[in-house]
């Protein structure tokens, strides 16, 4: 799964006088009328919150598993007055949301063997596939697990007919929905399903506010389409776009991510359920949490033993994998980097079987939700990553140190006249509060210097729309050589594009899904377990010799799995 920030913050009016909302003295330097933070009332659904908690009737989310061979009596939990939310196929269980009362009469029902806490998760007409582009659409992560190779021995840009590259292989993307709409996507969606609004139509979006494109951007690391590129290519893009690891592969997609990218486990459990309906080879989640759910884990067995491969994200903790990458039925995938070096936030295991790219990943992006920041100070350009979810626009402006900003007095030569704030990456501070601090100073554009840690991404999102300034994030070097520079002439500019550049584990579970995708098109009489046998037996073994709990079996490769699959009968 993706790092992606879900942190919240209220909308902070200017204020003049007296004490202010961090308890700064009224002498901190306040520019009237600026208004900045997150879009004010921007709560999740009903149907996914950010963390268990009672609902306004007092009810909580419970998965009732029911023992071997009884009815699954949704009946009995409808007459006590539960509300139930999903009745399933392959497990006897049902999702409802009941009270305290409700749960302990269930409790004592000799039917129920089990009654399980819901967990929480966080992180479309058929068009003919384009056959040709341009070999520049290649991505370093494409490169890295050798798909190219595969579909395009020349090189060229053109797919060569007869060769794999996925057709006639359904993979189902269990993520927050996308961009229905996107050029490089639209022509290989063949359904959907929304499970967090309750429709067919899987945007990743509800009503008119946008999530945070984590499922376009993973949809298009598996199958975005040669010479298809968006109407917003970045500066350092090829003008086609970009391409995905199976381009012949057609996408059902299955919304369980609301728009801060958080999901419960009896909607994912549904999900999986409706990717078996539709006829899906192969499940992708890029998502995961704690919590080791016995009717969860059960679904996804029944799912893996009923024929369909899944793969999931290992989690970005650095340490236990999460659930479900977890579960034994699943091929868990961790990321490393462009160097082929254990990404350091990459979870690890027992059950860790791949690894693939997962760091600054180029994809596919709701369109003009992305974009691509460029920074300069005294003439001199820097790189530098966007921060998510701040603006298109640019800014010139007196570079000013602020510090933390972790209050309201943190930028020192602050200024109403529109400054560049130089702020200091923290892990006390939300970063919405950093910016909120700095913008009622005066700030224009924000560059927030990194400060690394084990574990954390390179990559930051504001979490959800609101009112902030365009910001971008420099590395820790870059950050020190700013240092010494405050008060030289900084420019800060961030372009709209349809793609972006993204690090995680969700980066790296679609990877290991196209190729799937490509070995399973090239015979189609295999087996689920004999996909990810090959596809183990033939990764690139990395660290110690042999299967480990950093690596698995190390870098998934297409070619070097087709060349196992012809040695076997």
């Amino acid at each position: 799964m993706k790092r992606w920030g879900v942190l919240g913050m209220v909308v902070l009016a200017a204020a003049c006088g007296g004490e202010d909302d961090h308890g700064v003295s009224a002498q901190a330097h306040l520019c009237p009328g600026v208004v900045a933070g997150a879009v004010p009332g921007a709560e999740l659904s009903q149907s996914v919150a950010p963390r268990p908690g009672p609902a306004s009737d007092g009810r909580q989310r419970f998965l009732i598993r029911y023992r071997d061979g009884e009815p699954v009596s949704a009946s009995r939990v409808s007459a006590l007055g539960g509300r139930v939310l999903r009745v399933y196929r392959h497990v006897p269980a049902v999702a409802a949301r009941l009270t305290e009362e409700e749960r302990a009469a269930l409790a004592l029902d000799p039917e129920v063997e089990t009654l399980e806490p819901d967990s929480l998760r966080h992180a479309s007409e058929l068009t003919p596939t384009v056959q040709q582009g341009s070999a520049g659409e290649y991505t370093q992560g494409l490169h890295m697990v050798e798909a190219p190779w595969v579909w395009d021995p020349n090189r060229d840009g053109e797919l060569a007919p007869e060769k794999p590259r996925g057709e006639g292989i359904k993979v189902c993307i269990l993520d927050s929905g996308l961009d229905l709409e996107h050029p490089e996507l639209k022509g290989v969606i063949v359904g959907g399903k929304d499970f967090v609004d309750g429709d067919s139509l899987p945007w990743d979006r509800s009503g008119d506010s946008w999530g945070e494109g984590h499922g376009t951007h993973v949809a298009g690391i598996i199958a975005a389409q040669l010479g298809s590129g968006g109407r917003n290519v970045s500066p350092d893009m090829d003008a086609s776009g970009v391409a995905g690891v199976a381009p012949g592969a057609r996408l059902l997609i299955a919304r369980v991510l609301n728009t801060q990218g958080v999901a419960w486990a009896s909607d994912i459990i549904a999900g999986l359920e409706w990717c078996q309906q539709q006829g899906a080879q192969i499940a992708s989640l890029s998502l995961g949490g704690a919590n080791d759910g016995r009717v969860e884990r059960e679904a996804f067995q029944a799912a893996a033993s009923q024929g369909m491969l899944i793969i999931a994200a290992a989690g970005n903790s650095g340490g236990p994998l999460d659930f479900p990458a977890a579960y034994p039925s699943v091929l868990a995938v961790g990321a490393v980097d462009q160097s082929i070096r254990r990404a350091p936030f990459s979870a690890r295991g027992t059950n860790l079987s791949l690894m693939a790219p997962g760091v600054d990943v180029l994809s596919t992006f709701p369109q003009k939700q992305g974009t691509i920041s460029q920074v300069e100070l005294g003439d001199i350009p820097y790189d530098s990553h966007p921060i998510l979810l701040t603006p298109a626009g640019k800014h010139v402006g007196r570079l000013v140190d602020c510090g933390e900003g972790d209050s309201l007095g943190s930028c020192a030569l602050s200024s109403c006249d529109g400054f560049v704030a130089y702020v200091s990456r923290t892990y006390r501070v939300p970063l919405q509060e950093q910016l909120t601090n700095v913008m009622r100073q005066g700030a224009k554009a924000v560059i927030l210097g990194d400060m690394p840690r084990e574990g954390e991404l390179a990559d930051l999102s504001m979490g959800r729309p609101g009112t902030w300034v365009p910001s971008a994030l420099v590395s820790h070097e870059t950050g020190e050589a700013m240092r010494r520079m405050m008060g030289f002439t900084a420019h800060v500019t961030l372009h709209l594009t349809d793609y972006v550049r993204a690090s995680g584990t969700s980066m790296a579970a679609p990877h290991a899904a196209g190729v799937a995708a490509i070995l399973w098109s090239a015979r189609s009489t295999l087996t689920a377990s004999q996909v990810r046998g090959l596809l183990e037996s033939s990764a690139k073994d990395l660290g110690v010799p042999g299967r480990d709990r950093d690596f698995g079996y190390g870098l998934v490769q297409a070619s070097a799995a087709l060349e196992a699959l012809e040695a076997l009968p």
